[in-house]
C-alpha cells in the first residue's frame, strides 16, 4: 500500500506519498496547475502515480471553519473525480482546515525560511501534512 496525499490549490497542488508500510509521509514536489487553461497537472501527476507504484489517493478537503463546504471543497472533489476518472485509483477526503497555515507557522517558527523560498515549499509541505493525518487516524483506504 503507497499512498498519494495530494493538497489542491487554484495554482499549485501539493504532493505527498507514504512509504510503502503506511506509516509516514514525505512531501514529494509541488506541481503548478491553470484551472483557467484546464491544465490540472495531470500528466506530471501519472508520473508521480506510476513511479511511486500508487495504490491509493488523499485529497485534502478544505472545509469552512463551521464545517460546510465551500467553493474550494467543491474544486478539490471534481479534481479527485478527474483522478479517479483518469487514474481508476480509489481517492478518500481528509479534512485539511489549517494545514496551509500550520505549514506557513512551521516554516517561519521552526525553520526561520524566507518568504520566496516558503512560496515554493508550502504546498508540498501541506500535503505531507494531509497525508499524514490520514495515516495516524487509519483512513480508509488503509485498512485491507
Amino acid at each position: 500500500m503507497r499512498l498519494l496525499g495530494l493538497d489542491v490549490g487554484a495554482r499549485t497542488v501539493g504532493v505527498s506519498a507514504s512509504d510503502l508500510l503506511g506509516w509516514t509521509a514525505q512531501g514529494v514536489e509541488t506541481i503548478h496547475m491553470n484551472e483557467k487553461k484546464e491544465d490540472f497537472g495531470l500528466d506530471r501527476l501519472g508520473e508521480i502515480i506510476k513511479e511511486k507504484q500508487i495504490t491509493g489517493i488523499v485529497l485534502g478537503l478544505p472545509k469552512n471553519m463551521n464545517n460546510s463546504e465551500g467553493p474550494r471543497a467543491e474544486k478539490s472533489r471534481e479534481y479527485g473525480k478527474m483522478i479517479q476518472d483518469k487514474f481508476d485509483l480509489p481517492i478518500d477526503f481528509i479534512d485539511e482546515r489549517l494545514t496551509t497555515v500550520q505549514a506557513e507557522r512551521m516554516l517561519i517558527d521552526e525553520a526561520n525560511v524566507s518568504r520566496r523560498k516558503r512560496k515554493k515549499v508550502v504546498d508540498k509541505i501541506a500535503a505531507e501534512m494531509i497525508l499524514q493525518n490520514y495515516l495516524d487516524a487509519k483512513g480508509k483506504l488503509t485498512r485491507n
